[in-house]
């Protein structure tokens, strides 16, 4: 398994659940002296076609991670450089794939399941989900920007020439898990600090997945050559924001959760360097492909699992 981009949060748990099961894990990174404890560690600069091609002829599946964070203010430096490092990433690994000899079977992809519309009245899954109407590359707002993002991701993604090989755009939600550096760290602190309160309304919809759930998802869809294209990657209950922070603060103890005006989190932002899109923006997203599969959930309600989670980080 090669994983560009891999040295993050995410990328550490692929890392370990396939070691762990015998696999030979790559990670492609631009930090040279990156040191792992289950995976090898090979450079690469997410452009340029390099020695670093040589490692996807001939492995079984490869897992594309990288990406500029979105957790910035979306000037008009970041958004390029947001642009550039999914594309540009995608492209070359597309050009690499091409190239091999014994091409990869499965080529998975990050994607965001932020490509739906805002949606407070029903669920959107890859069948009925409808995408924001976005002008390709002249959005007019943040939401819109976030939303060309996806699709210019995935468009790099499906235009590469690779027909021996599977390619599936993984349309994640927020993903969470014990272990330093995920989401999960970051809502536990400020739910701990008394600040994880209501967020805006309270109404719209959080798209979130367990890790554990996560791993299995490429383990099925891995197993199942009829799985490809776009695949949301995200538990079954989307849950409104009021009652996602309460069953949080519930699972940290944390007793009191003073909340966020829209205004209030605006400011926020602001000196955080972020953007209230990332907390506003309604995703109740559904997993409806991975469902029809047959894929069964270990943590489907986010109650549970925030327990579990919580469970597990107090363990380590």
């Amino acid at each position: 398994m090669v994983i560009p981009g891999g040295s993050g949060y995410i990328g550490r748990h692929i890392t370990q659940h396939f070691s762990t099961k015998g696999w030979e894990v790559v990670v492609l990174s631009r930090d040279e002296d990156k040191s792992l404890d289950d995976a090898r560690s090979v450079w690469w600069d997410g452009v340029n076609l390099d020695t670093w091609a040589e490692e996807l002829d001939g492995a079984n599946v490869v897992v594309n991670l990288a990406g500029r964070t979105v957790n910035c203010r979306y000037n008009k430096k970041n958004r390029q450089q947001i642009y550039d490092s999914r594309e540009f990433s995608t492209q070359v690994i597309g050009e690499a794939i091409a190239r091999a000899r014994r091409p990869p079977s499965v080529w998975f992809n990050a994607s965001s399941a932020t490509l739906y519309r805002h949606a407070l009245d029903r669920p959107m899954d890859e069948a009925t989900g409808e995408v924001d109407p976005v002008v390709p590359g002249k959005p007019r707002d943040k939401w819109e920007f976030s939303v060309d993002v996806v699709n210019r991701w995935e468009a790099a993604l499906f235009d590469a020439a690779t027909p021996d090989t599977r390619r599936i755009a993984m349309r994640l939600s927020m993903v969470f898990g014990p272990g330093r550096g995920g989401v999960f760290e970051a809502f536990r602190n400020i739910a701990r600090l008394g600040l994880g309160g209501t967020q805006g309304p309270g109404t719209q919809y959080v798209s979130w997945l367990h890790v554990d759930d996560f791993l299995r998802m490429l383990d099925w869809c891995i197993e199942r050559d009829n799985l490809e294209g776009g695949i949301n990657m995200c538990a079954p209950n989307p849950i409104p924001n009021r009652e996602f922070l309460k069953a949080l603060r519930d699972a940290c103890g944390a007793k009191l959760g003073l909340p966020a005006a829209r205004w209030m989190l605006e400011i926020g932002a602001f000196f955080m360097r972020t953007e209230t899109e990332l907390l506003l923006k309604s995703r109740r997203v559904i997993p409806g492909r991975l469902l029809e599969s047959g894929f069964e959930f270990d943590h489907p309600t986010w109650p549970e699992a925030i327990q579990s989670i919580e469970q597990s980080w107090a363990s380590r």
